[in-house]
């Protein structure tokens, strides 16, 4: 499965361990992702969705069914 928030597309980022002598090795910065169920009442159903911590935030302000079909405009949900 890869790493990538359903609802925001974020995804994993490249970039460098740097050591005390700056040595670079790479390295990846991965996305904060929870597994998370939500209930959809206009379609009186559960979805089981991978979101990032920032798009429960989001989700907790303007509710799941304004961020779905938000996430769909943008073509990142289904």
């Amino acid at each position: 499965m890869s790493r990538v928030c359903e609802l925001t597309g974020k995804k994993a980022m490249v970039g460098n361990n740097v050591s005390h002598a700056m040595n670079k090795t790479k390295r990846k910065f991965n996305a904060n992702l929870v597994k998370k169920r939500f209930f959809i009442p206009e379609e009186d159903k559960w979805v089981t969705l991978k979101v990032s911590t920032s798009a429960l935030k989001t989700i907790n302000k303007i509710g799941i069914s304004a961020a779905i079909k938000e996430a769909r405009a943008k073509g990142f949900y289904k």
